[in-house]
């Protein structure tokens, strides 16, 4: 009997990782999808007239069991992925595709949902179920609904050749970052390096029978280089290989895979009648055109520039008066910034480590959702995982009531892709009057421990954890009736505002008091640190936005335009960074052929959505704090009005039903000093 096709007998009906098989994944996707299939035959062949409950709500819940399926495999090959999980996601995608496209193009089904649309006005439906239906219609129209059979079968092509080109992008990132080694033999070339980043490599150099110490290009061995690493040769070999990913003319170059997949999405948006593929995407966001985009990055760019350059100029006078730097490279970037911020603040991220165990810092988001939420985490050893790095909670409310399943992945491993994210094993629902809750789960990559110390973050990794865990308390409150309407199903321009604003508290010291203490002897982070560092969040704001500006900018060149004409990904990349760019150009790097956020990820057309959800978090904190930090009103609005509602309205009903009004550019700017 395959486990993925029968109810899970577990705890909280958890995925029981260690009983499923990869053998298990493509016969179960066969027999899913054709669950799924039957289901919508029996609402297509109804002799009753369409209704919202026998046709929109009955589509709702067709698939339950092939989405579950889906997204234990997609997680799984995100985080513990193997060559044999790779060739099944190969053969599983263009499955999912073609079902995918036969349910969108199901002209019965569509007859029957436009049939229930077009009496919207006379139904008697609740918000919710009328975004549903919304929802339903819009998403088979902008799918084909409405094309000829031969455009169809066009699309059809298009979508399964799409969902190919993206996992092999993803898959050759994966592979560029895992096979490159740095290998450093003498001890003089780890000048300025932390202890534990040295025994970490020295640790890898031993499992890979290699003496010396070896560094690689996953973030918690990359980044501590390029910010402490004294010799700058060697700062500058792992800063060309970090933005070499993916081009380097060989098999897994990914320069074809861009032009191929931007050039396939504008095909299908001309197809859909959108002049591009922002046109497409951006009809479900809340900016709306290409050119709303267009001008809140350029508004933003305005204010950030001249405080750029300024902030550029700096650093390169003090790299030059500190060691004689003449030409300030991109490699020199974190270096001299981290100096230079030591400097200004007298702090650092080594100072700042030891009041930042990982166990700790988990400990202090669970606090703080404690005093906002009255959410309480119980750790528990019972619950099925896909690694033992892997760690389960229970998350009650305050009377008691069963919340959600938490997990969290930390530590870097050959099988996992580099970042941070949040993502979920079930959705929550309602079902026969039960309220089905989530199983939410945050995936990162932070340095694991060693023999001597314990996992110990820098504040940007304390920065990180808090907003994953922000989106996972988008997804555990959730409290709708429709999987597809619930947690973080909302628009990608609002999704990041419960996580970056969850991140606003890692400077307050009312919340580092509550975790920042010292590893060893349990002293509290001293106060006037907590001052410095609360000044020290206005640090190279300029440049720090304008390097975010930049990756919108690069996005919307790629799908705001017609890219039939690039031929050359490296001078279409240099042509759309002109007016954002502070360093020499390198000409072994380009971003675009490792940018998966937007050639693998969901935030094609929506890379501008981290700032502009970043205006929505600064408006959303200054709310707070205009009463406090801990303001229990305000938190209940919070989840009253935004947590608890996932995509169940348009998105600026919700955040004026919280707020109280539309938000506004100016407390970003005030925090960020750039006004």
């Amino acid at each position: 009997m395959n486990i993925l096709n029968q109810a899970f007998d577990t705890p909280f009906n958890t995925a029981p990782f260690s009983k499923i098989k990869n053998a298990h994944f493509i016969p179960a996707f066969e027999k899913a999808i054709e669950e799924s299939r039957n289901q919508i035959e029996a609402i297509t062949s109804n002799s009753e007239a369409p209704n919202f409950k026998n046709t929109i709500e009955a589509l709702e819940f067709s698939s339950l069991r092939l989405d579950r399926i889906t997204s234990l495999f997609f997680n799984l090959n995100a985080a513990e992925t193997s060559p044999e999980i790779q060739t099944i996601a190969q053969k599983v995608s263009p499955m999912l595709t073609a079902f995918s496209n036969d349910v969108a193009l199901n002209y019965q089904l569509f007859n029957r949902i436009k049939t229930v649309y077009d009496q919207n006005d006379d139904l008697n439906l609740s918000r919710e179920q009328r975004r549903l239906l919304e929802k339903k219609y819009k998403s088979f129209v902008r799918n084909g609904a409405n094309l000829s059979e031969e455009d169809q079968t066009k699309l059809r092509s298009i979508d399964k050749e799409l969902s190919s080109l993206k996992l092999t992008f993803g898959e050759h990132l994966l592979a560029e970052t895992n096979k490159f080694r740095l290998h450093v033999d003498s001890a003089s070339d780890l000048e300025g390096l932390p202890e534990n980043a040295i025994e970490s490599a020295k640790t890898l150099a031993e499992k890979e029978n290699k003496t010396g110490w070896l560094f690689t290009l996953d973030y918690p061995s990359f980044l501590p280089f390029m910010t402490y690493c004294k010799n700058r040769k060697l700062r500058q070999s792992m800063a060309v290989a970090f933005g070499q990913k993916g081009f380097h003319n060989d098999d897994l170059d990914n320069q074809n895979l861009v032009l191929k997949i931007a050039k396939l999405r504008h095909q299908r948006a001309n197809l859909l009648g959108y002049t591009t593929h922002a046109h497409y995407v951006l009809e479900e966001r809340m900016a709306k055109t290409p050119d709303a985009v267009m001008n809140f990055l350029n508004e933003l760019k305005t204010k950030a520039k001249p405080i750029a350059l300024k902030e550029f100029k700096t650093l390169k006078e003090f790299a030059r008066k500190m060691d004689g730097i003449t030409t300030f490279q991109k490699w020199d970037n974190a270096y001299y910034s981290e100096k230079l911020k030591k400097d200004l603040f007298d702090i650092n991220d080594e100072q700042l480590k030891p009041f930042f165990k990982l166990e700790n810092v988990l400990d202090g988001a669970f606090k703080l959702a404690k005093k906002l939420f009255g959410l309480s985490f119980e750790r528990l050893d019972t619950i099925d995982t896909y690694h033992p790095d892997v760690t389960t909670y229970k998350v009650m409310d305050s009377q008691q009531g069963f919340v959600a399943i938490f997990y969290a992945d930390f530590f870097p491993r050959s099988g996992k892709r580099n970042g941070a994210w949040m993502t979920s094993f079930k959705p929550q629902y309602v079902l026969n009057g039960s309220n089905e809750r989530p199983h939410v789960s945050i995936v990162c990559n932070f340095t694991k421990p060693t023999e001597s110390q314990p996992s110990l973050l820098t504040f940007n990794e304390v920065t990180t954890l808090f907003h994953e865990f922000g989106h996972a308390l988008h997804g555990m409150l959730a409290n709708t009736i429709y999987p597809s309407l619930s947690g973080t199903n909302v628009a990608w321009d609002f999704v990041e505002l419960p996580s970056q604003l969850m991140e606003n508290w890692c400077y307050e010291e009312e919340a580092l008091t509550l975790f920042a203490k010292h590893y060893k002897t349990n002293e509290t982070i001293p106060m006037q640190w907590i001052e410095k560092l609360k000044a020290s969040g206005q640090f190279q704001q300029g440049m720090l936005t304008l390097r975010q500006l930049s990756f919108g900018l690069l996005d919307m060149s790629w799908h705001g335009k017609s890219p039939m004409s690039i031929t050359a990904v490296k001078a279409h990349e240099k042509t759309a960074f002109d007016g954002t760019q502070l360093f020499p150009d390198v000409s072994e790097n380009c971003m675009s052929t490792a940018f998966a956020h937007i050639f693998q990820g969901g935030y094609s057309s929506g890379y501008y959505s981290y700032k502009w959800a970043e205006v929505l978090d600064a408006d959303a904190f200054a709310y707070f704090k205009s009463k406090s930090v801990f303001d229990l009103d305000i938190a209940q609005n919070l989840r009253t009005h935004i947590l608890s509602q996932g995509g169940t309205e348009d998105p600026e009903i919700l955040y004026k039903r919280f707020r109280g009004k539309a938000a506004t550019n100016q407390a970003l700017l005030e925090r960020s000093g750039l006004c």
